[in-house]
């Protein structure tokens, strides 16, 4: 085959640094974006941030400059209803007063005066650290100390064994000589003595019982839950009281009184000491309301401070000049300016969709979630002129305060059924209406699956049997029968 040159000319999407850091900051949370902050401001001296009282000083919006055309993802850089569109290059031999007023500030998360969210956590005690402490406290010989260390190393976060007794007393066996059965058995029979109460237990069983033992009840009604604890938790965990009753020899008031006292008992006795540290929400945008039917969304001004470039750095910087400090700073100033237009953007595209749902989701905000209208991704893409994919960055772990709570984004997203006028009806509303209807049941008559459809059919909802226990099942409501049984 002939060799020859050829030019053929094409379009390709290319992903520049910019818009590759502009999707990367879109797609972060609140709390992500304060630690990427913070990182770009220990490595970039040309960002600093605004001290309160000079925040009055800096008050002129910036201007847009240049365009920036990019497909699906081009769109992803909007203000205040027009695009917003980032350059691909910045001139680099000027001065910042040159391009943008000094007056640029950009929120962002935290600020140096205002509390330190992570200062809010407080390291929680671990179940083994807690037993631990109880272990230095009773007398063990060094070969007890072995085998009690062992077994507080099996017991799960929620105070059980993970492993059998045997299993351990194997373990225990090449580090201890003539190791019997019977010695680690007696070393854990005192370790459940340890708090909480009920720790260390084999089973549920074995906990509930342990934890009675440590209850100030009557003989006679302590010996009566014991014997159900033991022998008979499957007939408490179906509600058969009926069979309770007859195994127990007991009265309806007494099986009362018992069932009243295992419910007091805590199944997870390690839990409490095994607190996860919580994770706050902060909301990204505030929905505020004016009037009956009007509401206002503005982004959450005390989730960041304002950071700027550094003037005085930035001035530094000279226009001819190819010396090696002088091109370092020019790139750190470039970064910076990028940086701040990337966070004022991404504030601008969070402000964007979030008013188009509230615009479209005033029933909720009025009636709560009975009101919800179906949404999906690509109603607020074509409303917005941006790329579905910019709308799933947006609605990702972004928070939206409302007078019903606080909720993400993607929460006011959800299918639809047709309703009988040919209109539609959002699976929220549908799962609001099941949870109303069964929270005004009869207890002893509590409604099917079947009978709940017939009364959203009434309301002219066409769902059917199988998907009511779809969404029953998702809200963790137990079935019809079920719940005669727990009345």
């Amino acid at each position: 085959m002939k060799q020859s040159l050829q030019l053929r000319l094409g379009q390709k999407l290319t992903m520049t640094p910019q818009l590759q850091q502009a999707i990367k900051l879109l797609q972060l949370s609140t709390l992500d974006m304060q630690q990427e902050i913070q990182q770009a401001l220990d490595s970039n001296y040309m960002l600093e941030v605004e001290n309160e009282d000079e925040a009055d000083d800096f008050q002129k919006p910036v201007e847009n400059s240049d365009s920036l055309s990019q497909e699906n993802e081009g769109d992803l850089i909007t203000s205040h209803g027009s695009e917003v569109v980032l350059p691909d290059d910045l001139p680099i031999d000027t001065t910042w007063a040159d391009i943008y007023d000094n007056a640029q500030t950009m929120p962002v998360n935290g600020t140096a005066d205002r509390p330190d969210y992570q200062a809010q956590y407080s390291e929680a005690e671990s179940l083994q650290d807690y037993l631990f402490w109880q272990l230095e406290f009773v007398s063990f010989s060094e070969r007890e100390q072995i085998i009690a260390s062992s077994l507080i190393d099996n017991i799960s976060d929620d105070g059980y064994l993970i492993d059998s007794l045997d299993v351990i007393w194997q373990s225990l066996i090449p580090q201890l000589e003539e190791l019997f059965f019977s010695e680690v058995e007696a070393v854990l029979h005192r370790v459940q003595n340890f708090d909480p109460p009920g720790v260390a237990a084999i089973d549920l069983s074995d906990c509930l019982r342990r934890q009675l033992q440590h209850k100030a009840l009557p003989e006679e009604i302590k010996e009566i839950t014991l014997r159900l604890v033991t022998d008979h938790l499957e007939l408490l965990a179906s509600n058969n009281r009926q069979k309770l009753r007859r195994k127990l020899a007991v009265t309806i008031e007494q099986l009362k009184d018992i069932i009243a006292i295992v419910r007091s008992l805590d199944p997870k006795p390690g839990a409490i000491l095994n607190t996860v540290l919580s994770d706050y929400v902060v909301p990204d945008v505030y929905v505020v309301r004016l009037g009956k039917g009007k509401w206002q969304v503005e982004l959450n001004p005390d989730v960041a401070p304002k950071i700027r470039v550094n003037a005085l750095y930035s001035g530094m910087v000279k226009r001819a000049d190819e010396s090696t400090d002088n091109i370092s700073m020019r790139n750190q100033l470039q970064e910076a300016r990028w940086f701040i237009k990337s966070l004022r953007s991404r504030n601008d595209t969070i402000l964007r969709v979030a008013k188009s749902i509230v615009e479209k989701q005033v029933g909720f905000l009025e009636n709560g979630p009975i009101a919800m209208k179906p949404m999906i991704l690509k109603d607020i893409a074509e409303e917005l002129d941006l790329h579905e994919s910019t709308i799933s960055r947006v609605t990702t772990q972004k928070y939206m305060h409302t007078v019903s709570g606080v909720f993400e984004f993607k929460y006011f997203f959800s299918s639809h059924v047709s309703t009988a006028g040919g209109g539609e009806c959002s699976a929220i509303a549908i799962r609001s209406f099941i949870k109303e209807l069964i929270d005004e049941e009869s207890p002893e008559k509590p409604l099917s699956d079947s009978k709940i459809a017939a009364f959203l059919n009434e309301k002219g909802i066409n769902v059917a049997r199988r998907t009511i226990a779809k969404y029953r099942e998702g809200m963790s409501i137990p079935s019809s029968n079920q719940r005669k049984r727990l009345s």
